[in-house]
């Protein structure tokens, strides 16, 4: 093909910024004050050496990459970490199952934001056989007894579920084939996710049954839209805390976005089915 016949790749489609919605200008007023709450709390956290470990879990293209990078975006990197795990090597895999989580909990004055967590061997490991039944019952059994031990150790322990409906994740998922800058969040699982959806409604029904406990309670977050989920989990989190400052009117989050796992919410559709 000579190169006047060859054809240009198109270019990505680029959004233009528009003029703000009052709803936008709403979004980011509320944002901004629960962010100066966050930096209360940590100076607070900072001040009395505690140590908060918050884990997220939930559906693939649920969110948990945006609502973490708001948790964090003006929270001091000395005292905050983010992590997020990828496939255990063969020596890891050799190892006690909780054995590479442990060494990333929170010392005194940190603040650890898991994108996803030990849980996977109650979700994904589950869901695609990557994991025995033997193991996923040492798993579930096993789990509330280290959650205790993490708890009782001093560290601060919750618990994020994001959950979206089917539509949605279909939505996003196909948001990310799309948009170019989104290429690094795409992966076999996810391109699964759809095909085994029912396969991961069981393994999220059964993980919320088994591993719900007052010490370490699940926290369900509806997060088909983004931007209200991210809002709310911020609130529903300093609604939990204590420090010196903190503006209650800022902490309400909304009971019918972020909610304390039941089994009757399975049933009246709070929760996806």
């Amino acid at each position: 093909m000579s190169a006047k016949n060859a054809k240009t790749p198109k270019s990505p489609k680029i959004n233009l910024p528009s003029e703000p919605t009052p709803e936008s200008v709403q979004y980011h007023q509320d944002l901004r004050e629960a962010q100066i709450e966050l930096v209360k709390f940590q100076k607070h956290l900072i001040k009395e050496n505690e140590k908060v470990l918050i884990i997220f879990e939930g559906r693939d293209a649920a969110g948990k990459d945006g609502t973490i990078k708001h948790f964090t975006e003006h929270l001091s990197p000395r005292e905050t970490r983010v992590v997020a795990l990828g496939k255990p090597s063969d020596r890891e895999q050799s190892q006690w199952y909780f054995q590479r989580y442990v060494a990333h909990l929170p010392a005194a004055q940190e603040m650890v934001f898991m994108n996803r967590s030990w849980y996977n061997r109650a979700g994904v490991e589950r869901v695609m056989g990557f994991c025995s039944s033997e193991q996923y019952e040492e798993f579930m059994e096993t789990v509330p007894s280290f959650e205790q031990m993490i708890v009782r150790s001093g560290i601060r322990l919750y618990k994020y579920y994001l959950d979206i409906d089917r539509d949605e994740q279909k939505k996003r998922l196909l948001s990310r084939q799309e948009d170019p800058l989104k290429q690094w969040k795409i992966s076999p699982i996810d391109m699964a996710a759809q095909k085994h959806w029912e396969d991961y409604s069981n393994a999220r029904n059964q993980m919320f049954a088994r591993t719900h406990s007052a010490m370490a309670p699940w926290i369900v977050v509806r997060a088909d839209n983004k931007d209200h989920a991210r809002i709310h989990v911020i609130r529903d989190f300093l609604s939990r805390v204590t420090y010196k400052g903190k503006k209650e009117s800022v902490v309400l989050p909304d009971p019918t976005t972020v909610f304390l796992y039941s089994r009757s919410y399975l049933d009246n559709g709070m929760i996806a089915p």
